[in-house]
């Protein structure tokens, strides 16, 4: 199996470990070749220097032969515009992108991109927090 991470920042590199340990092949592309660092000293796979919106970066990386491609760039129409690439040029089955925008990560899931938005995912986990909290709280009083 095959997969192309398109941005190397904590998030996009932490994805590309647990791929590789998964048996993954992993290619990384980022704009940084400092980015780099995030994989550190000891990564197997490839990394290329390239902006992940450049069709010939996408060849390099070997998109046409992906399995999955995951788009973590720091910038969600970035994500979305690679994506929307990697969905319908290259015809990967399983694009996932980053979006940091709950509402933009809302319309394009419903146009059939996978989205995950940790904007959401955050405000869930939070309220949910706050909500058992105030549960606990109520619970243990006495009247």
């Amino acid at each position: 199996m095959k997969a192309i991470i398109i941005g190397c920042g904590r998030t996009g590199s932490s994805v590309a470990h647990h791929l590789h340990d998964a048996g993954w092949e992993v290619v990384v592309v980022d704009e940084d070749e400092e980015a780099l660092s995030n994989l550190g000293t000891r990564w197997p796979g490839r990394f290329i220097v390239g902006h992940g919106l450049d069709i010939d970066v996408l060849v390099e990386s070997g998109i046409e032969s992906a399995e999955a491609v995951v788009v973590s760039t720091d910038g969600d129409n970035t994500n979305i515009v690679i994506g929307l690439i990697a969905q319908r040029r290259f015809h990967v089955e399983r694009v996932v992108v980053r979006v940091l925008d709950p509402a933009r990560a809302a319309f394009f899931a419903e146009r059939g991109l996978h989205t995950v938005c940790p904007t959401s995912i955050a405000i869930g986990a939070l309220t949910e927090a706050a909500l058992v909290s105030e549960m606990v709280s109520t619970e243990g009083a006495s009247i």
